[in-house]
């Protein structure tokens, strides 16, 4: 309403008549709404009874219907599994059938005993063949490579005998205590003679060696030799950095300024080749280490078979090969044929790498015990000594430089 005094619109006041009189239209409204809604309700429960027959119904049909695919998957499961059953069956029948058969076929052969006795026989026979074929190359391989014992003497009226300088292709090949005597060429020429001669009689006899041999190529295109060890368990599988088997002249020495055959150099083998505390990709190749690979090859050699080179021996490279060639035991055993050999090392090759580095790389004094007599050993024939010739020139270690690689 409308004040008189603002003139403005007001919240409208009501009387407690005018109160009682809207309660009572809204109740009667209510009551009206209210028997409406009953009304409705009970005619919609009077129409569900009604239907409730045939919902009850479509809902056991649908039931059943899901029941019936069930089962028809069921029924399509156990058809696969009679199918796969089937043909198992099949198979074992097909399988047992052959099994017959074999077994009536075993039947009309002779015994097995007889059967496994001559396969054995044929095997021990082509054994030996294959033994005789490798002894055969091997002496071949022998009178190619030359490799012969020149000088020494018997022993006579008591007195000891003296041995000889063994030689590969005419060249000698001295004990480690004795490197020191020969120039670089010599060296560098016997030692790749005899890598060669180990190299091709390993091949005919099938042997693998814990040193594996490789080639780096020059600017001359002549290779050098390298040597580092193979995979394996055993104490020498550690060494596999590549060392040198070759020598170089050093080139701070004067060609004008001749020296005497005394005139040697005073430092031994081991303390002019020992590789400098200096970086990884700066460090000399140890001429000594690879040199003890070599020898400790032809021990294991040796030994897979039948010979056994003792510590004091192992020096004597040529000679020790010269005692494979002639074993009675050569060709039998192998990697590559039966009876199979274990890879390198087996147990029963107690020859320890260190000890064989070690005796290498002793000085000259030290080194007469890897060969016996061999400070006291008399010069040797003519005809050798005109190809030694007494170093003029120091050596040096061969550095691993940018231009090679192993090959």
């Amino acid at each position: 309403m409308e004040c008189k005094n603002c003139e403005l619109r007001q919240r409208q006041y009501y009387c407690a008549n005018c109160l009682r009189n809207h309660l009572r239209d809204f109740r009667l409204q209510t009551h009206h709404f209210s028997s409406d809604r009953n009304e409705h309700v009970a005619r919609a429960s009077r129409a569900f009874k009604s239907i409730e027959a045939g919902r009850l119904l479509r809902a056991e049909i649908a039931r059943a219907d899901y029941r019936l695919d069930q089962l028809a998957d069921n029924l399509a499961k156990v058809r696969r599994d009679c199918d796969n059953k089937r043909d198992r069956l099949r198979t074992l029948r097909e399988t047992l059938a052959q099994r017959k058969r074999t077994l009536h076929a075993a039947r009309l052969l002779p015994p097995q005993s007889q059967t496994l006795t001559k396969e054995s026989q044929e095997l021990s026979v082509l054994s030996q063949t294959i033994a005789r074929a490798r002894s055969g190359l091997v002496q071949e391989l022998v009178e190619v490579f030359h490799v012969v014992e020149v000088g020494g003497r018997p022993a006579v009226g008591g007195r000891p005998g003296a041995r000889g300088e063994w030689t590969v292709g005419g060249l000698v090949l001295p004990v480690p205590g004795d490197v020191r005597r020969y120039p670089p060429d010599h060296i560098n020429a016997v030692i790749t003679h005899t890598i060669h001669f180990l190299g091709l009689l390993t091949f005919y006899l099938g042997i693998k060696l814990p040193f594996e041999v490789s080639w780096s190529c020059r600017r001359f295109g002549v290779g050098m030799p390298w040597i580092g060890a193979v995979r394996g368990t055993e104490s020498w599988a550690k060494w596999t950095t590549k060392h040198p088997l070759h020598l170089t002249s050093n080139p701070s020495s004067s060609p004008s300024s001749p020296s005497s055959p005394s005139q040697a150099p005073s430092v031994s083998l081991a303390d002019s080749e020992a590789p400098e505390q200096t970086p990884a990709h700066s460090q000399n190749q140890s001429f000594t280490t690879g040199l003890a690979m070599l020898l400790y090859n032809v021990c294991y050699l040796a030994h897979s078979q039948g010979v056994e080179i003792p510590l004091s021996q192992a020096g004597d490279a040529l000679s020790n090969l010269w005692a494979v060639c002639c074993s009675g035991e050569l060709g039998r055993r192998s990697h590559s044929t039966t009876p199979l050999l274990l890879p390198p090392t087996p147990p029963s090759f107690t020859l320890d790498f260190a000890q064989v580095l070690q005796a290498t790389a002793a000085s000259p004094a030290r080194a007469a015990r890897i060969r016996p007599g061999r400070a006291a050993q008399e010069a040797v024939s003519r005809t050798v000594s005109e190809r030694i010739i007494e170093e003029e020139e120091g050596w040096d270690v061969v550095e691993l430089g940018g231009d090679e690689g192993f090959g």
